[in-house]
């Protein structure tokens, strides 16, 4: 898989979590809004990965920036947010790991293998 293919997925599943998370929050974002958090935090990620971080701020990096989006779309109290990244977490978790185990795409930040 080329890196533009797999970073189009990264960010479709990225975008995919935060949508279907606020939703099951009943708190949902618009889709737009989703894959903007979806792009820029796989874009953050692939830009520290590129860089040479240590692995630790590549996994680091787009928490803080993915949080403070989800934040300013929702326009929720603190805790409604916290419960909708709960809840994307869990389904990002799910999400990364069953591509990585019947797909074999084992990233959802391009060219970071979990292996």
């Amino acid at each position: 898989m080329t890196y533009f293919l797999s970073f189009v997925l990264s960010v479709v599943l990225t975008s995919l979590s935060y949508f279907l998370g606020s939703e099951i929050v009943r708190n949902g974002i618009a889709i737009w809004q989703a894959m903007v958090i979806g792009f820029t935090v796989v874009s953050l990620g692939a830009l520290t990965e590129a860089f040479h971080a240590p692995i630790w701020l590549i996994v680091l990096m787009p928490f803080p920036v993915g949080m403070l989006l989800l934040y300013i779309f929702l326009q929720k109290t603190f805790l409604t947010w916290l419960l909708t990244y709960i809840t994307i977490l869990a389904l990002y978790t799910v999400i990364h790991i069953s591509v990585s185990y019947f797909f074999q795409f084992h990233s959802l930040i391009p060219a970071w293998k979990l292996s």
